[in-house]
């Protein structure tokens, strides 16, 4: 080697290491940031609004911000999910009963709330309700099979968004809507991915438009997690229900044995990638309300950081490649 080739080289080295040490000094400042919280005292007395508290995130959420003083308002669909959640909270907790489709009943709850807060406003509102709706082929379904979901989960969210809204904006406050890698990656079908892709746009929009207000907005993305909404038993249930009012020739297209070996498919993928840990998406809603420096979106799950997410950014081909395998083959797509 030359005497210009070794200098050269020495040249590629030594901007290969000035490169490195950039990254891992923003690295560190970016952990560094990350790990910011407002002081405790601060948040003390705080208000804190959470919807579908009747079980899954939104109970355990309650309880884990009801411990750590926050004044939680936790919205139950249900009497005997607030009676269950104020028993094992402290009396601070105020447990209302809200039905998110209906708008009457978000008016009366936001009045609620405001005279609750007062002139101090609304620290935190995280939007959790959810539920899964019908997932079936696309051509099992009715309209109103997808109107469920999207009623909910992105309606319904955006509903109690607005109202919230100008408390919210008076405490220059934290917004948290959980949706879900189901947002990213049209990983059933049904009405769930559109209601959880739509509140993803939703929650981009309004990030944007309140900046300028000091209200901060963030996603959460859970991957998969064993809770109610993610039942199984119901879920197949649901599914058969479907099948039995199928036309004869979409029944002959899929075969008979289709729902048992969609629920084998469906096993496996449960096996390998349910989180159990609910904690596991509490910890992001504490961030996104307790640090200086709330990130715009959270993933929450092994699954979502590995799998889901990573292949969210892939080409078209290779989504349709990996979720493929994860649905039956059909007896005879010909058939009439």
């Amino acid at each position: 080697m030359t005497e210009e080739e070794m200098e050269d080289s020495g040249l590629e080295i030594g901007l290969f290491y000035y490169v490195l040490m950039w990254f891992v000094i923003c690295f560190v400042w970016w952990k560094w940031r990350a790990g910011q919280k407002l002081k405790d005292m601060y948040l003390v007395g705080k208000y804190v609004f959470i919807t579908g508290c009747d079980s899954g995130f939104g109970k355990r959420a309650a309880k884990t911000f009801d411990k750590k003083g926050f004044q939680v308002i936790a919205a139950c669909q249900t009497q005997q999910g607030a009676a269950e959640l104020k028993a094992e909270t402290s009396r601070h907790l105020h447990a209302v009963l809200l039905d998110v489709t209906n708008t009457e009943n978000i008016k009366s709850v936001t009045e609620y709330v405001k005279k609750e807060v007062g002139d101090k406003g609304l620290w935190g509102l995280i939007n959790n309700a959810g539920i899964m709706g019908v997932s079936a082929p696309t051509d099992w379904l009715t309209i109103e099979h997808y109107k469920a979901p999207i009623d909910v989960n992105l309606i319904g969210l955006i509903n109690v968004t607005i109202h919230m809204l100008p408390l919210v904006k008076m405490a220059k406050g934290r917004i948290i809507n959980v949706t879900s890698v189901g947002g990213v990656l049209p990983i059933c079908s049904g009405g769930y991915c559109p209601s959880k892709y739509g509140a993803e746009a939703f929650t981009d929009s309004l990030r944007q438009d309140m900046k300028p207000f000091g209200v901060n907005v963030s996603c959460i993305e859970p991957g998969l997690f064993k809770t109610g909404l993610s039942d199984r038993d119901m879920v197949m249930r649901q599914k058969m229900a479907v099948w039995d009012t199928l036309p004869q020739t979409i029944q002959k297209q899929y075969g008979e044995k289709y729902l048992k070996e969609d629920a084998v498919k469906k096993e496996k993928l449960v096996k390998l990638c349910q989180n159990t840990d609910l904690s596991l998406v509490v910890n992001c809603m504490e961030h996104a309300l307790m640090s200086k420096y709330p990130k715009a979106r959270y993933s929450a799950g092994m699954d979502a950081k590995i799998l889901w997410l990573p292949l969210s950014k892939m080409p078209s081909f290779v989504q349709d490649f990996v979720l493929m395998k994860n649905k039956v083959q059909l007896l005879d797509p010909k058939a009439v």
